[in-house]
């Protein structure tokens, strides 16, 4: 089955990465519907400015949960709606750098599992550029300028100490 809009926010949603969320489609209702379903109530919500109270009686969210989803669902929207998917990519790993920064990005551990989510974020942009058709090469220039920002930063590896 192929992914469409919905699956892509619900995957993302609820932390799942996009080829695993595809392959439990057409197998599993949780992920046909049920994860569908909340996140089009959540994003019905959001684009008619529902009170907490009306999405807690409109679906099975704690209505305490409720801001928690409501933070989530924006930051799934601004990736899966991003521009473009090299613009999807960058802010699907902003998203997974900032939550491990908050979680407390100081050990071996934390980076490696922050190392682990950037490399499932990648096969994120896989599964969107295979899904269109698209190589990644053409995306190159788009995903190298943004790092402009940071150019300027002297890096200077001197070997020869």
């Amino acid at each position: 089955m192929r992914m469409k809009r919905i699956h892509f926010l619900a995957a993302e949603l609820y932390c799942y990465s996009y080829d695993n969320y595809e392959a439990h489609l057409g197998v599993n209702a949780r992920f046909d519907r049920l994860m569908p379903e909340t996140t089009a109530l959540l994003e019905r919500a959001e684009k008619e400015g529902w009170a907490d109270e009306r999405i807690a009686e409109e679906s099975d969210l704690k209505p305490e949960d409720i801001p928690k989803w409501r933070k989530r669902f924006r930051e799934a929207l601004a990736i899966v709606d991003a521009e473009s998917p090299a613009a999807l990519f960058l802010e699907a790993v902003r998203d997974s750098v900032k939550f491990a920064v908050e979680e407390g990005l100081n050990d071996e551990k934390s980076i490696n599992n922050l190392v682990g989510q950037i490399c499932y974020r990648t096969a994120d942009l896989s599964r969107v550029l295979r899904q269109n058709d698209e190589p990644l090469w053409k995306y190159s220039e788009e995903l190298r300028s943004r790092a402009d920002d940071i150019q300027d930063i002297d890096h200077k590896f001197n070997f020869d100490e």
